[in-house]
C-alpha cells in the first residue's frame, strides 16, 4: 500500500501564533514535502483553491518547486479542477513536471469542491458535470496521442494538432477525484482510470458501495482488477499523543468546517461530532503516531483501498 500526503497549500497558524507571510507559508509547505520524502512517504498531492487564505491556485508550479529538492516521491495534484480549466494547459504543465521530476508526476482530475473557479474562468455552474466530461475525454486523448484530433462543446476543435511537450513517462498516470457521486463512481470505472475518494467526514465503510459500483462498471468495461486502484484521501493529523492531536487539531477544524458549513447549509461543527468523525469508524485520522497508522489500515481494509 503507498502512503502520501495531500496539502490544500493553506495559509493557517496555530491559535495564539503569530501569522504566517505567504512566503514563509509556501517555504514551509516545500519544506514539508521534502521531509515527507525523507520519511519515505510514496507521493505528496497539493489541491487546488481559488479564494483567500490558500496558496494552491497552481499547484503545477509548487509541485515543479519541490520536484527540484527532491529525488524519489511522487507528485501530484490534488485535484486539478478540470471542469474549470484547459485540458492542453494541464496536459502541458504536467508534462513539464513529468520531466523536472523525471517521470514523477500525476494528477488527481475532478469538479472541485468549491465553485469560485468556475466564475473566475467563465465557465457557467450549470454545465459542472458535462464540462468535466468532456475535458476528461480531452485530456485523456492528450496523453494518448502526441496528434490530437477532437471536437467539443465547450472548447475549439483540434485539428491534426500537435501537442508539446511529451512527458517522461509512457502516460501520466491519471486518477479521478470524486465524493458521493455514484455517477461518478461508474465513470472512472467504465475508463478504467484510478478512483481517489474524498472522505472529509462520515463514516469511511459507507462508501464501499460507490467502490463496489466502481469495480463492477470497470468489469464491465473489460478492465482486469488490478487496473482499478482505489485511493482515499481524509484530513489527519497526527501529534506525539492522541490529546495533544485533538488539542491542536480541534479549534482550527471546527471553525474552517462552521465556515465551510456556512456557504453549504451545514450544523456548525461542534465537539460531539468531531468526535464521532475521529472515532474507530469515523472519517477523521486524528491522534497519536500509532493510532493514525492503524485507522489508515482499517480504512483501507473498508475500501479494498491502495493508496491512503
Amino acid at each position: 500500500m503507498e502512503i502520501g500526503i495531500d496539502s490544500f497549500a493553506a495559509r493557517f497558524s496555530k491559535k495564539g501564533a503569530a501569522a504566517l507571510s505567504d512566503i514563509d507559508a509556501m517555504e514551509q509547505l516545500l519544506e514539508r514535502m521534502v521531509q515527507a520524502e525523507r520519511a519515505g512517504l510514496d507521493v505528496f498531492g497539493i489541491g487546488e483553491h481559488h479564494r483567500k487564505g490558500f496558496l494552491d491556485s497552481a499547484p503545477s508550479m509548487i509541485l515543479a518547486a519541490a520536484a527540484a529538492r527532491t529525488e524519489r516521491i511522487r507528485l501530484t495534484s490534488a485535484v486539478t479542477v478540470l471542469s474549470a480549466a484547459d485540458p492542453v494547459r494541464i496536459f502541458q504543465q504536467f508534462a513539464t513536471l513529468d520531466l523536472i521530476s523525471r517521470g514523477r508526476a500525476e494528477m488527481v482530475v475532478g469538479r472541485g469542491s468549491f465553485t469560485d473557479a468556475f466564475p473566475l474562468f467563465g465557465y457557467q455552474l450549470r454545465d459542472y458535470d458535462e464540462l468535466f466530461g468532456e475535458k476528461l475525454g480531452l485530456l485523456l486523448e492528450l496523453r494518448k496521442n502526441e496528434v490530437v484530433n477532437w471536437s467539443g462543446k465547450f472548447r475549439p476543435a483540434l485539428i491534426n494538432q500537435p501537442v508539446y511537450p511529451r512527458p517522461v513517462q509512457e502516460q501520466i498516470p491519471v486518477w479521478v477525484g470524486v465524493g458521493g457521486t455514484p455517477e461518478s463512481f461508474v465513470r472512472a470505472g467504465s475508463l478504467g482510470l484510478p478512483l481517489m475518494v474524498a472522505i472529509i467526514g462520515g463514516e469511511t465503510h459507507r462508501f464501499r458501495p460507490l467502490v463496489d459500483l466502481y469495480r463492477e462498471a470497470g468489469r464491465r468495461a473489460g478492465f482486469a482488477p488490478e487496473q482499478l486502484k482505489v485511493g482515499l484521501h481524509s484530513l489527519a493529523y497526527v501529534a506525539e499523543t492522541t490529546e495533544r492531536a485533538v488539542e491542536e487539531f480541534y479549534p482550527g477544524y471546527a471553525a474552517s468546517m462552521t465556515e465551510v458549513g456556512r456557504e453549504r447549509g451545514w450544523p456548525p461543527m461542534t465537539r460531539g461530532r468531531f468526535e464521532a468523525q475521529n472515532g474507530p469508524t469515523g472519517a477523521l485520522l486524528v491522534g497519536g503516531p500509532e493510532e493514525v497508522a492503524g485507522k489508515i489500515l482499517r480504512h483501507a481494509e473498508a475500501l479494498g483501498g491502495s493508496r491512503g
